[in-house]
């Protein structure tokens, strides 16, 4: 109609996902797809092309630009973070770190991470932490799970001999207990393409490099997750959650079990009738540095 669009294609794309949909039930198709076309995984029957997700390049290339900054600038870069939760319900989005990202001389991931050796773990433990919590399938190429140090070779195996250091076998049981505190707590993925599933706690703290939200879904509790970006330890940092009592420490990436400084909360806080960020409660946590905290109401 006077523009670009190919329209046979289109019209294939949509024909392949309907017959996929069809005839194997339960299927799924993900677009690797890095346009601003609308409605990639949106239903067919209105006007989509019928993918069940497509990849968020944007907050792939976006935060891993933040994660190579020195945390002594990414107070100017805030906006790399929380840039991706403007659109991060306009399509049913996965969360890459691909292929693409460990070969043609790109590195690892954790040579993408900022500082020296100990300082690019507790980064890329982080990363790992927030990623697993923000919305959005997750996607991790081989190799990112155990940090391999050098690119992926398609000519040799991952090199699984690096589990015999601590800090790379701390990242594989970091992984290892995101995905248990992924499947089981509904609100890190039931409610992942719906706005309600998320909200901001604190994405404003730029000077401190700090950033809180909630997630829910599924009638399950909701989990509170804070990242600090920076290796500075915060100590009596206050942050409003929407229920008293007890809250948890699920996830800890500072804790020796993965390599860390062991810094944390003794594994549980008490909310306070303190009114902060919205929210009749609040609690004061000790934020790590470069760490994130997973938290979560009741026993």
């Amino acid at each position: 109609h006077g523009g670009p669009e190919n329209l046979e294609a289109i019209d294939f794309l949509r024909r392949l996902n309907e017959v996929i949909a069809e005839r194997q039930p339960g299927a799924i198709t993900i677009a690797e797809e890095s346009t601003a076309w609308p409605g990639v995984s949106a239903p067919t029957r209105n006007g989509g092309l019928g993918f069940s997700c497509k990849w968020n390049m944007g907050w792939m290339h976006d935060t891993l630009r933040y994660m190579a900054r020195d945390p002594l600038y990414r107070a100017w870069h805030h906006h790399d973070i929380t840039f991706g939760l403007l659109y991060a319900f306009s399509e049913k989005f996965v969360l890459p770190l691909s292929h693409d990202e460990v070969v043609h001389g790109k590195g690892s991931l954790l040579g993408k991470m900022a500082g020296d050796r100990r300082q690019r773990f507790a980064n890329l433990r982080a990363y790992f932490g927030f990623m697993w919590a923000h919305p959005g399938k997750k996607l991790l190429f081989m190799g990112g799970e155990i940090a391999q140090e050098r690119e992926w070779s398609h000519d040799g195996e991952i090199d699984w001999w690096l589990l015999d250091r601590p800090e790379n076998a701390g990242v594989q049981r970091l992984i290892r207990d995101l995905n248990r505190l992924y499947t089981a707590e509904p609100a890190l993925h039931a409610a992942d393409c719906d706005p309600a599933g998320f909200e901001w706690i604190i994405g404003d703290d730029s000077v401190n490099s700090v950033f809180a939200f909630l997630r829910r879904g599924d009638g399950g509790r909701p989990i509170l997750c804070v990242t600090n970006m920076t290796p500075v330890v915060r100590t009596g940092y206050r942050v409003g959650v929407p229920e008293p009592g007890e809250w948890r420490e699920l996830v800890n990436t500072d804790s020796e079990l993965y390599g860390g400084s062991n810094l944390g909360n003794g594994g549980a806080v008490q909310a306070t009738p303190v009114p902060a960020h919205g929210c009749a409660q609040s609690i004061e946590l000790v934020l790590p540095p470069l760490a994130t905290l997973c938290l979560g109401p009741g026993s």
